[in-house]
This record gives structure tokens, sequence and C-alpha cells, in this order.
């Protein structure tokens, strides 16, 4: 390309300050970003990806970095005077850069939005700061973005605050944040980690659409090599701190030359990989030797836990007596059935129910109405006491290792924990489970006096599935366990839980929004949409024949590790997700299935879509 890079990177050195002196984040990192380019920076946690962006942006140095070398180039136009080393910047000229000419999207919607100020507050002030507007105009342009991005009742969304939004929806308020002033560089860190696959296809298309139409140069920061299929012109790879590979997208996927290159998209579950297959089989991971696995069959054909019915309902209250004036239809009239030692994944949508019916199958959440057998006992009639002691047998895997583990506690404590609840074995006994626990789960015994804070992303959610297996249950509910997880380490944790599985004979209910994962790691399938299961069957029918619309429309979106097979916007065809809540005296009608295939159900009740 003959013009000037709109943003270049030269010789890049980051370092962090700590007691035990300068840590490196980035060694030497150079690369150029075109006008109208999608560079995608790919690595895992810890490359030194994001510390790049933040240096772009001048944020580093709000995290304790400081840029210790290399120049970081940006032009910002001829009526801005041309191009200039940020790096040299000072504070003004910053402030004017940064929400105005260089946007950012944040991996972590909770902690970039203001929990404080309503929604439409934060829309709308970098356009009353940067471009001028008055109120009513801010207001406009606010409600145009959030119908660009896709959410449901624009009017409503700007009177909440952020945490009355789910996650996929405060990481669309974020985008539309970034895309508000239109900016001539947008920096994505991770855009699309806690979205849903449609979701995520309408928000990378929707970057794409924006690129085109603006010009807007777009630093993609991602670890999913799908996405960097479906998005990129370049990929630029990092490892600890530099840049081990840079080429055209095509040339990435179908040539890699560096060995973590190549480890990389190898540990990607690609969707098709299983066609022909029946049960789940190890993903292959850097040092595996060419041995193939073994496919994952279960030692006896028994029925573990036998969900029938299951109807969970929240209350909305309102007026001036707080009475229940609605309800939210989280999970109607689900039954589905999770042999011994094989696995049931539940697929969907954010807000189709599949968290709150695992959670209602644990009674974490009470049941509307319903009946959950675990093992031929009853568990909707147990008392709090015999809940207690069914719970020994159905542990829970929690989507945010960090928020369900504890900040004060040593790491060893928390996984000891469920033995002292239980008064199982003595303090020694206790302690070697925990560190041949420790050892099941691949993490050196060395971390056993650490706390969460001091691990990686990867290494909690270990701790946590270390600590659901302390009990040895019959039952493990793994709900997204490794949605925010890198590609080499996802690989890890899923080849964990299925050797477990075949080791421990272990049934699973695993939930996920991963079509790819999902298909690696199943026995059975059943897809939710508002509450509903629409589809259910054996893992081969679903995949290979799908029969309802909505399981169609999920298959599409998913993106390919094929950057010659990209879905354009034409691809997608979805509609707007109705909402659940219904006014009190509603009663919806039971579902109803046929059997299209031995053990393949599709609903044929109207389920809104």
């Amino acid at each position: 390309m003959l013009d000037q890079p709109l943003a270049s990177l030269r010789n890049l050195r980051v370092e962090f300050q700590t007691k035990d002196g300068p840590v490196v984040g980035v060694e030497d990192v150079s690369f150029d970003i075109a006008p109208g380019e999608t560079v995608a920076v790919v690595g895992e946690s810890g490359s030194g990806k994001s510390v790049s962006s933040l240096s772009l942006m001048r944020l580093v140095e709000f995290g304790g970095g400081q840029i210790a070398g290399g120049q970081l180039l940006f032009d910002r136009g001829a009526d801005h005077g041309g191009q200039i080393d940020v790096s040299k910047a000072g504070d003004s000229v910053m402030k004017t850069i940064r929400g105005n000419e260089i946007g950012m999207i944040f991996q972590e919607p909770m902690t970039s939005l203001n929990p404080v100020f309503t929604v439409g507050r934060q829309l709308t002030e970098g356009l009353r700061v940067h471009k001028g507007m008055s109120k009513d105009q801010a207001n406009e342009r606010a409600l145009e973005l959030l119908r660009q991005v896709r959410i449901p009742e624009p009017e409503r969304r700007m009177a909440q605050y952020p945490h009355e939004l789910s996650g996929g929806m405060r990481q669309r308020v974020v985008i539309a944040m970034a895309l508000a002033c239109e900016p001539r560089l947008l920096i994505a860190d991770e855009p699309t980690t806690s979205l849903d696959v449609t979701i995520q296809a309408e928000i990378l298309a929707l970057i794409d659409r924006l690129k085109r139409e603006t010009g807007t140069a777009v630093m993609f920061i991602t670890h999913d090599m799908a996405v960097v299929a479906q998005m990129a012109d370049r990929v630029v790879v990092m490892f600890r701190g530099n840049k081990v590979e840079e080429g055209p997208v095509e040339q990435i996927f179908e040539a890699p030359q560096h060995a973590y290159t190549k480890a990389l998209l190898a540990a990607v579950p690609k969707l098709g990989e299983m066609t022909g297959t029946t049960a789940p089989v190890r993903l292959k991971l850097m040092g595996d030797g060419e041995a193939a696995s073994e496919p994952i069959l279960p030692k006896e054909d028994k029925v573990l836990l036998d969900v029938k019915n299951l109807t969970t309902r929240f209350p909305v209250k309102g007026g001036f007596f707080r009475r229940t004036v609605a309800n939210v239809h989280a999970v109607e009239d689900v039954s589905f059935q999770v042999k011994s030692g094989q696995t049931l994944s539940l697929v969907g949508e954010s807000g189709c129910g599949k968290s709150s019916c695992g959670r209602s199958v644990l009674r974490l959440v009470e049941p509307t109405s319903g009946e959950v057998w675990l093992d031929g006992t009853d568990v909707m009639g147990f008392s709090q006491q015999d809940l207690r002691r069914a719970r020994r047998d159905m542990q829970m895997i929690f989507q945010d290792p960090f928020a369900s583990l504890n900040p004060q506690m040593k790491l060893q404590d928390q996984v000891a924990e469920p033995l002292i609840n239980y008064g199982i074995g003595t303090p020694q006994e206790r302690a070697d489970k925990v560190a041949q626990l420790f050892d099941r789960v691949e993490l050196p015994r060395s971390f056993l006096n650490r706390f969460p804070h001091e691990m990686s992303g990867g290494q909690r959610q270990r701790i946590a599935i270390a600590r659901a297996l302390a009990l040895n249950p019959k039952l493990i509910i793994a709900d997204e366990a490794v949605s925010a997880l890198d590609v080499s380490v996802q690989a890890q944790v899923l080849n964990l839980l299925m050797e477990l599985q075949a080791e421990l004979g272990i049934s699973m209910l695993f939930i996920s929004h991963d079509m790819a994962v999902v298909e690696r790691v199943s026995h059975a399938v059943g897809v939710m949409y508002l509450g509903r299961i629409v589809e259910m069957g054996p893992r081969a029918a679903i995949f290979e024949d799908p029969r309802h619309p909505y399981t169609k429309a999920l298959m599409s979106a998913v993106p390919v590790a094929d950057p010659r097979k990209r879905k354009s916007e034409r691809d997608l065809n979805f509609k707007p997700i109705p909402s659940p809540i219904f006014p009190v005296d509603y009663e919806p009608e039971p579902s109803q299935y046929d059997e299209v295939s031995p053990g393949h159900y599709v609903l044929t009740t109207d389920s809104g879509y």
C-alpha cells in the first residue's frame, strides 16, 4: 500500500514496575495499520496484545505501565496536523484523540461502564464533549447507535443502569460508545468473547460494515481464530511480548511458519470436524503424539438425571406496593434426560434460559413447577437438609471463576472447603486429596499457597473444576465453563473434562453458546430459545440434520476458521429476540414435539421464532 499507515508501532517496549524490579510486558513489537484495514493481533493471555493497544491509547500508564522505548505514530489527518508520536503527546492532545479519533471497545463491559450513570448518559457524554451536540441531538444519535448494535427497546435501555442489562447487552452498549464519534481507528479488545454466536456474528458484520462505510481502520485483538478468519486482512501473532509472525490472513491459516502459530490453529475446535462420529474425542494439543484419541463412550446405559416439565419464572415487581405485575418466563416446560457417563449440552443465546435451567436443576434457583429426579430420587421433594446431602452428588462449575472463588482464601483451602463442609477425612487426608486434585487438573503443587488473583483465567477455571470434583459428584453442571479462556487453555480444560468423564464416569450438563465446543464434547444436544427446548437429540442428528429454523440460524452464524469461507451480512437473517416478560395471568401452551428420527425431537408448539 502506498498510503501512509494510519497507525504504526515501531520497536515498542513497555515495562511494568513491580517490587521485584521491572517486568517487560511488550519487548520489541513493530507493525502498521493502514486506513480501512483490519489487523488482527492474536495470542494468548499474557502475550502482550492488550498492552500494545493500551499503549496506543496511552492508557497503559494508568495501569502501572511505562512506554520504555519505541515510537507510536498516529496520523490525525491534515486538519489536525498530520502524523504525531502518541508516546510523546501531551495530556490535552490525548484527551481529544481518545474516544474521538481512536475508539476502544474494552474486553470487560462491566468495568468499562460507570455503574452510577444511566446508559443514555454514558452514550451521549462523548458526543456532547467531542462533537458539540445539543442534548436532543446526542439522544437521537445514541438511540440510532443502540439500534445499529441491535439492542431491543432502545428507548427503555437509555434510562437503565449497566447492572440491569445482560452481559451481551452491556457489551453492545460499549461497542455503541466506541463507534459514537466515528473514530479513524477502532481498537477492539476481545469484543465478542462474552457474546452469543448470533450476536457475535452480527457485531462482526456491524464492525465490518462500518469499516467499509466510514473507512475506519480496525485493530482487532482476539484469541478466537474463527473470528480472525472472518474479520482480518492481516494477522500479527504475538507470544510472550514479541511478534513471532505476521502476514495476510490466508497465508497465516494455510501456511503458518512459526511453531506457536501452528499450535494455536491446531487447538481450535472447528464446526463439522466431528461429522461421522457418535462420541466426544479429545482435542489435539501441542506436544501430543500422532496417536489418535479414543472416543469417550459411556460405561453403562442408565438415566442419571431426569427433568420433567421444568418451569422457572421470576416475578417483576412494580407500583407503589411493589406488587408482582408480570413474570419473566425464564424456563418454560423443559424436559430432558442425562445418561450416566454422558454429556448433554444446552445451547442458545443469552437470555434463552439455559443458565436458569442449570441452576433450577440444582435448586440454586427455586423452580415454579416440574420434576427433577437424580439417580431415582426426587430433588424437588427434598427438605433443605436432604438437599444439602444431595448436593454432594451434583456440583456446578460457574462461568466466571474469579467471582466464584474467595479472593482472601488460599487455593488449597478453597479446594478443601467442600470436604470440610461435609466433614470428610482427617486434616492430613484432606491435604492429600487436595494435592491429588491439583495433579488431576494439571496445576503444580507449588500453587497450593497462592491466592486467586495470582493465577491466570485458565488456571482459576481449573481450580473451580478441582473444587467441583472434591466430593466425587455423579453430575457436574458446567455453565459456560470455557467461554472466557484462551484457545489452547480451553482445549486443555475441555480435554480434562472429557478425560475425567471417561475415567470416573461423571455425567455432565454442559451449558454453552459455542457450537464448535458443544460439537466436540457432547453425546446429546438440546437447543434452547426463549425458555423452551426447540430441538433435542443425539449430537450427530442436531449438527448434521438440524430441523428447527432457530437451530439452522444458530449453525449458520458460527464463524468458520477458514478465511475463504467468510460469512456476509446477507447470510445472517436473525429476528429480534422477543421479550420473555408476560402478564401474571398469561399461561403458555405446553411444549409438544415431533420425533423426526430415533431420539431426535423438534418442537411443534409455536416457539416465537
